[in-house]
């Protein structure tokens, strides 16, 4: 009996461990089609780090690989929807080393320093007119790109209009700004036409207003909760305003006022930046600024002596071309047609008396024939290099202030617009100031007459100064006397029909 049992027993427990097994066996399969239909599982358990999952059955583990499963194929590693950390590593990526990102960067850096090169002379050669629409775009992607680092939190609050009033209130200072400078430069078109005269003569009141409404559009707009962080971007746009837009404008007058004023000021600091890296490199050991750590103050010195050096041959090749010293008289003028005009005095060479030279030193010159364009060039050459680099100081802390690299990714390999830009706003506006106050040469103009006599005199006395300067050009036999008379009787009819 016990024979039997045991027998019997062993025959049971052989047929309930085969059972088991078939149960093993088909909850393997189903797990794999199971992965089959969700890849994310598979790739959950591959992210933990196993290498090939088990399954344990008490004091047993079963492993099953694909050689226990039949009618798998053994080539394809992921038809059972396992798979070990290491497959697969043959689809990533080869990752470059550093010197290889390192050259991708300078390749890069060189290809658009030469198109920006290409793209800033062949404009300033193609006329006056190209470098304004040139200045146009940097204004405005600068504005962009300052103002898209406040525009983060204000998507994130679903705040609507803030965008929109920047881009309002960009529009509404352009405005003003552009037709600031086309009256003053242009008034002699721009007063005798019929549909201009009226935006000319209330310019300054239609922009106003413009703001005025943008002001009250923004009021309108706050919202109860975000009052502090809408007064804060109202704040910043009108800083990125003042330190973009309207530096950016005077630079605009510098094209006005002759290509040279445009020109001089941009090659200063462009020079001074490259000076200020070879001698930073070449003999840099004291720290100028913690803002910026690689700049140094043997960078800073060396740069200043080898702009103003550079300064006095630009100059001096520069003041040969009427086309770079004369103010813009034709937009359509290029460096092939030339501008003519009566030079500036500053261009005139002078001859100056040394009054250090003794008299007995006869091989020694007792005068110095120069411009006085060269001295202002000495005062130039001095800001671009001591004050307009702390432009691009300032901009570093604003960087870091919001903790990003560059400002954006308009160049590329060189970061944003305002990265390249940021000492250039302050050299412009230093060159429009220096130049009005020390420079220019004030003297009546046809468009300022012609303003004086518009906004100031009657319709009969504008006529009485017709008839007067007719006179006067008959007197000095540049037109008969049929001028004249046509002009006394013409003038005479409609006095009596008014």
């Amino acid at each position: 009996m016990t024979k039997k049992s045991s027998v019997h027993f062993s025959n049971r427990e052989r047929r309930k461990s085969q059972s088991s097994l078939d149960d093993m066996n088909d909850s393997g399969t189903m797990s794999n089609n199971n992965n089959h239909r969700s890849p994310s599982r598979s790739s959950a358990s591959r992210s933990s780090g196993a290498k090939s999952p088990t399954r344990s059955n008490g004091a047993s583990t079963h492993r099953f690989d694909k050689q226990d499963r039949p009618g798998v194929d053994r080539t394809d590693t992921s038809a059972s929807g396992w798979q070990t950390e290491d497959d697969g590593d043959g689809d990533k990526p080869k990752e470059l080393s550093d010197f290889e990102k390192k050259k991708q960067t300078f390749i890069t850096r060189a290809i658009w320093t030469l198109v920006m090169i290409a793209i800033f002379f062949g404009s300033m050669f193609a006329g006056h007119i190209y470098v304004i629409i040139i200045v146009t775009a940097v204004q405005i992607i600068s504005f962009k790109e300052v103002i898209a680092i406040s525009n983060v939190p204000s998507r994130a609050r679903s705040l609507r209009f803030t965008k929109t009033l920047n881009w309002y209130f960009l529009g509404s200072t352009m405005y003003f700004l552009y037709g600031e400078s086309v009256i003053y430069y242009f008034k002699h078109i721009v007063l005798i036409d019929k549909v201009l005269l009226p935006f000319a003569t209330h310019h300054r009141f239609i922009s106003f207003m413009l703001y005025v409404m943008g002001f009250v559009f923004f009021v309108g707009s706050l919202q109860k909760g975000h009052y502090r962080f809408q007064f804060t971007q109202f704040a910043w746009t009108h800083m990125a305003l003042y330190l973009i837009v309207v530096q950016a404008h005077f630079i605009m007058n510098n094209i006005f006022e002759g290509m040279i004023w445009f020109f001089l000021p941009v090659m200063l600091v462009i020079t001074n930046d490259i000076f200020a890296y070879i001698c930073g490199i070449t003999f840099g050991r004291t720290q100028l600024i913690k803002l910026s750590p690689k700049k140094t103050v043997e960078g800073f010195v060396g740069a200043w002596v080898c702009t103003v050096i550079i300064g006095f041959g630009l100059t001096n090749l520069l003041m040969r071309s009427p086309y770079f010293i004369c103010p813009v008289n034709d937009l359509g003028a290029n460096i092939f047609t030339g501008l003519t005009c009566v030079p500036n005095p500053v261009f005139t060479p002078h001859t100056y008396s040394l009054p250090f030279i003794p008299h007995t030193f006869t091989l020694l010159p007792k005068t110095l024939t120069v411009s006085p364009m060269q001295f202002h060039i000495f005062v130039m050459s001095t800001f671009a290099s001591l004050i307009a680099p702390f432009g691009g100081f300032f901009a570093s802390g604003l960087k870091r202030t919001f903790n990003i690299k560059d400002f954006g990714d308009s160049i590329p390999g060189h970061g944003g617009m305002t990265d390249r830009m940021d000492c250039q706003f302050i050299m412009g506006f230093f060159a429009f100031m220096y130049y009005q106050s020390f420079i220019a040469v004030y003297k009546a103009s046809v468009g300022s007459v012609i303003e004086t006599a518009i906004t100031g005199l009657t319709a009969e006395e504008q006529m009485e100064v017709v008839k007067g300067l007719a006179k006067h050009l008959y007197n000095q036999g540049e037109v008969g006397y049929q001028v004249v008379e046509y002009l006394g009787k013409e003038f005479g009819t409609a006095l009596k029909h008014r």
